[in-house]
């Protein structure tokens, strides 16, 4: 057995699978990792969480890497813009959601594997104009 894992985004499903604008592949558990979670996404244009609900962790944070275009994210009460090759990392406890650019993004998110139910505490409606 061998100490590493490779996966390619196309073997790795869909978790959207065309219900939802964009693509997310979870590459986690394709992978066998066990100690962090990482996330390929590709938003289309204004697609996201304006208009709707917004989350935070009660254990982990996370990191979101911009690869190409833009990412408008609300934290808590601030929104800002985030452009290619810019990351941030989100403390469990700030709310929050994002919302592709006029040309859609790419981005790669990371965090730890989940923790299970109840680490997520969700609040429809919170990313209103």
């Amino acid at each position: 057995m061998s100490g590493y894992t490779i996966k390619r985004l196309d073997e790795v499903d869909d978790i959207f699978g065309g219900r939802y604008p964009g693509i997310m592949r979870m590459l986690s558990e394709p992978l066998g990792a066990t100690q962090v979670a990482i996330t390929h996404r590709y938003m289309t244009p204004q697609s996201g969480g304006k208009g709707g609900y917004g989350h935070r962790h009660k254990t982990q944070e996370e990191v979101y890497f911009v690869v190409s275009g833009t990412l408008e994210f609300k934290l808590d009460d601030e929104v800002l813009e985030l452009r290619p090759f810019d990351a941030i990392r989100i403390h469990r406890d700030t709310m929050r959601n994002l919302e592709g650019g006029p040309d859609g993004a790419e981005l790669i998110l990371y965090g730890a594997p989940n923790a299970g139910p109840g680490d997520v505490q969700m609040s429809p409606g919170w990313w209103s104009d």
